[in-house]
């Protein structure tokens, strides 16, 4: 079986790499903060001290960090990915970053020797947590066949999309579809809670009819908890969302709506919740996400 190395033991990379663990994988780790990786060595990951020591001592090499510039630094930077010899080793980043970038890193990948692929996810905490995600792939088909019983171990869904960069172009797609619901099922709770509705029988209502989505059922019930912990952070949706719509400006497409959701996302960071989860939008109408009491 491959070694596995992983880089980014966030929220969902340590998910991720305790079910990859799950399924017998031997996997490295590293992180910026070394203390997110206590756990995971205390399970039976090994600690490597930079991003070049994950590289060296491991056959398929996965990234999941929060920005671009970071994906940049970890594989471009001193001690990165590509200061050590990837002759056919496989580089995988699961962060949702740039196009353009993953073409780079594809390109420098395939010059030393290796490949590349650039495998956003989707499906939040909960998804990492029970294997379930939905990995969106960009890549030579090669390499993705010889990962896909590593997406398996942490992935219900998966598919190539093409080449390097379409992977981060299909999570792109996905995000402005996301930017939608979040902001409907939002103004959907302010609306029914100021008509007097009870909102634990609307949700069910809504969740059995054709306004059923991904947020209302996995979000809702979360802010009727008043839990604004971050599956998915306001600060890495507003990242995302601001990539869609440059790349829609390079397609001279205009996007209205995400424009919008961008827009919203920005003032609820402004008001210093851009470490909340993104259901932490309805902060903007509920003082601190407390549902209010309506009179009749």
């Amino acid at each position: 079986m491959p070694k596995i190395g992983f880089i980014g033991t966030g929220v969902m990379g340590a998910a991720i790499v305790r079910n990859m663990m799950k399924q017998g994988l031997s996997v490295n780790v590293y992180n910026r903060t070394k203390s997110k990786t206590d756990g995971l060595v205390a399970e039976g990951a090994v600690w490597k001290d930079t991003p070049a020591d994950i590289t060296a001592d491991s056959d398929i090499i996965f990234t999941m960090v929060g920005f671009p510039n970071d994906v940049e630094a970890i594989y471009f930077g001193a001690n990165g990915i590509f200061k050590e010899d990837i002759t056919r080793k496989i580089l995988v980043d699961l962060t949702t970053s740039t196009p353009t970038l993953a073409e780079k890193i594809a390109t420098q990948a395939n010059k030393l020797g290796g490949m590349a692929l650039d495998a956003p996810v989707s499906g939040g905490d909960l998804g990492a947590i029970n294997g379930t995600l939905t990995i969106m792939v960009g890549g030579e088909q090669i390499a993705y066949d010889q990962v896909l019983p590593i997406f398996k171990t942490f992935g219900k869904t998966y598919s190539l999309h093409g080449s390097a960069g379409k992977g981060q172009h299909t999570k792109m797609a996905n995000q402005i579809m996301i930017a939608g619901t979040m902001t409907g099922m939002t103004e959907m709770m302010v609306y029914a809670n100021k008509a007097g509705l009870d909102l634990d029988k609307v949700i069910e209502t809504l969740s059995g009819g054709s306004a059923m989505n991904w947020s209302l059922s996995n979000y809702s019930p979360r802010i009727l908890k008043e839990d604004y912990s971050p599956g998915f952070f306001v600060k890495h949706f507003i990242k995302d969302l601001k990539i869609a719509l440059d790349e829609a400006k390079k397609m001279k497409l205009e996007l209205p709506s995400t424009k919008l959701a961008v827009e919203l996302y920005e003032k609820l960071a402004n008001k210093g919740f851009e470490n909340d989860g993104t259901q932490a939008l309805i902060k903007l109408w509920w003082e601190d996400g407390k549902q209010p009491t309506i009179k009749d």
